[in-house]
């Protein structure tokens, strides 16, 4: 079972561990919309460890130089794109500042058993 939280700039769909955020066409990704986004998942996940994917339907940008304080989350073990398009080449970019397991996938079954996965091996870790 899912549940969907919508903001005024995306979409977040909450599965298990897992959320799946679809950003709107055109929006430019700063700080305080990325902020907006961790303090949604924090909320619904509490302390549970989870699995953050962007799936890029949709044109927008993004300001990778504000991702530092996603290294800082400690439940958010994951980060993986979705994309068959042009913004899968910006993601390696992104890959660059952020310090958790990263991923590009060009389907969304992939990057959920990569998710399970990587939750599954904190698990181990832990």
């Amino acid at each position: 079972m899912s549940k969907i939280v919508k903001l005024d700039f995306c979409s977040l769909e909450f599965k298990d561990r897992v959320v799946i955020a679809i950003i709107n066409e055109g929006i430019h990704i700063d700080y305080y919309y990325s902020k907006q986004i961790a303090n949604t998942c924090l909320d619904y996940f509490k302390d549970q460890p989870f699995v953050y994917l962007t799936h890029r339907k949709k044109s927008y940008s993004v300001d990778v130089t504000k991702y530092t304080f996603v290294n800082d989350l400690k439940t958010l073990k994951g980060f993986g794109v979705i994309s068959t398009s042009l913004s899968a080449r910006n993601a390696e970019i992104e890959n660059l500042f952020i310090s958790k397991p990263f991923e590009i996938f060009d389907t969304i079954e992939d990057a959920l058993i990569w998710a399970k996965q990587v939750l599954e091996n904190d698990e181990i870790e832990s």
